[in-house]
């Protein structure tokens, strides 16, 4: 560091030295930064799990990404690593930014729209390259894993103390704002939305059954865990959710990445069972359940709701509607409902609304690259890692979960988009090492142990 500063002319020894200190201490936060890419890529996920989608205060979120971003740059400066790696997926990626932001540009300026932009398209796009240069390794890889797992205990335990009306546990307290979001009667999360809370605790789950799988998680603490999954879920209310959830369980049943998978998966559906024998055996409980069951109000309004946005496709079936502009148009075709604005709650209805054929020609696309790579050849030295043969198996599976959830609403959710798109990132980057000479990896190690030995 000290060979790197100018030195002035004129300056004696002692000044020389005091100059240096003081610049060393101005780019102490930058090392710091610079050697803690993990850190900071959890710290940015849970900037994005713990914002609410419809709150306009203080965008930490957007803070952590920034510092993630300065951070991984510096770092693949320093180590003389490409700061972007361009895979298959990141053409149809690329595609699907340009058209919104395109749509966004010709519009007056809208923070909504941008926003939208952000967690659909570019944050994802961007966690999916860093993610590649994050995790090489499997030390971070345990990381992520550790996350995954704490998050799905937090959301779990949100979600059964919603249910048991313990709400003075619940955190952070805008959970329980009936004014904010949707869904305010059920077990939403942080996401203010019921579906998307469900296919959290759905990705989630995997992961962790994965854990377990892999004696990552053992005992009490295994138990715990994943017993209180099919809870959680049932508290959400929502019967996409409890059909979503099932059929996950039915694929791992039927096709699992092994036999562990598959009794840990039938020890879900008893302890589901049992959970809601339990929950309904409470008069208060079994009617809010009950009442759920029988509900044909969202049923018939989103049936009217799709009807009228296929009318609204087929009157631009190419350029589409445009960012943000379908909700109040959407209520202007919808008849018998008298709400102002109106979403679609399908992901794939609404690019087919917004951005035309080309919108959902690029998401096709782009979820195909995301599904090959699943293909891809483990090496040697990670089969027994997060990243191993039964991990390429489970891809499908989770993938399932988010196309199938996405069919049940918009995927406008920082986390979950976020969530997906870092996994698949990892495994992009395990192809490539897959395929890259032993010696090379080898090298690429020894200068970042190098630095972080200085760092």
């Amino acid at each position: 560091m000290k060979s790197l500063i100018l030195q002035p002319a004129g300056l004696g020894n002692r000044q020389r030295i005091y100059a240096a200190s003081a610049v060393a201490w101005l780019l102490l936060p930058l090392r710091v930064l610079v050697a803690a890419p993990v850190a900071l890529f959890l710290v940015a996920l849970t900037a994005m799990l713990l914002r609410p989608p419809d709150v306009s205060f203080c965008e930490v979120d957007r803070v952590a990404f920034g510092l993630l971003i300065l951070g991984v740059a510096g770092r693949a400066m320093i180590l003389r690593r490409k700061l972007f790696v361009w895979e298959r997926a990141s053409w149809p990626m690329l595609g699907l930014i340009l058209l919104a932001a395109g749509s966004v540009a010709r519009q007056p300026y809208d923070n909504e729209s941008w926003s939208l932009i952000a967690a659909k398209f570019i944050v994802p796009f961007a966690l999916f390259h860093i993610a590649m240069l994050v995790f090489r390794e499997e030390g971070p890889l345990r990381k992520f894993e550790a996350f995954a797992l704490v998050v799905l205990a937090y959301l779990s335990f949100t979600s059964i103390a919603f249910l048991l009306g313990a709400k003075d546990l619940i955190f952070p307290p805008f959970i329980l704002d009936a004014s904010l979001g949707n869904h305010a009667d059920r077990a939403r999360g942080p996401f203010l939305q019921s579906v998307a809370n469900g296919v959290s605790l759905n990705l989630l789950g995997l992961l962790a059954l994965h854990s377990f799988h892999r004696g990552r998680i053992r005992g009490l603490k295994a138990a715990l865990l994943l017993a209180s999954v099919p809870l959680a879920i049932l508290a959400t209310l929502t019967r996409a959710v409890w059909l979503a959830f099932a059929g996950t369980i039915f694929m791992m049943i039927v096709r699992p990445p092994s036999r562990a998978f598959r009794r840990a998966c039938v020890g879900l559906v008893f302890i589901g069972v049992v959970a809601s024998g339990v929950v309904l055996s409470s008069p208060g409980l079994r009617r809010s359940f009950t009442e759920r069951l029988e509900e044909r109000g969202p049923v018939e309004f989103r049936a009217a709701v799709y009807a009228a946005s296929w009318h609204m496709f087929l009157e631009r079936p190419l350029a589409g509607w445009g960012v943000n502009q379908m909700p109040s148009e959407l209520a202007r075709h919808v008849s018998g409902y008298k709400q102002p604005v109106l979403y679609p709650h399908n992901t794939y209805l609404e690019l087919l609304l917004e951005h035309g054929i080309a919108g959902l020609a690029f998401y096709a696309w782009l979820m195909w690259e995301l599904w090959r790579l699943g293909t891809g050849k483990v090496p040697t030295s990670e089969q027994s890692g997060f990243l191993n043969q039964s991990f390429s198996r489970l891809w499908f599976v989770l993938l399932a979960v988010y196309w199938i959830n996405a069919s049940l609403v918009v995927m406008n959710y920082q986390f979950v988009n976020a969530l997906l798109f870092s996994m698949a990132g990892m495994l992009a980057a395990q192809r490539r090492r897959g395929a890259t000479p032993r010696g090379r990896g080898v090298d690429i190690a020894c200068k970042a142990t190098w630095f972080e030995s200085r760092a």
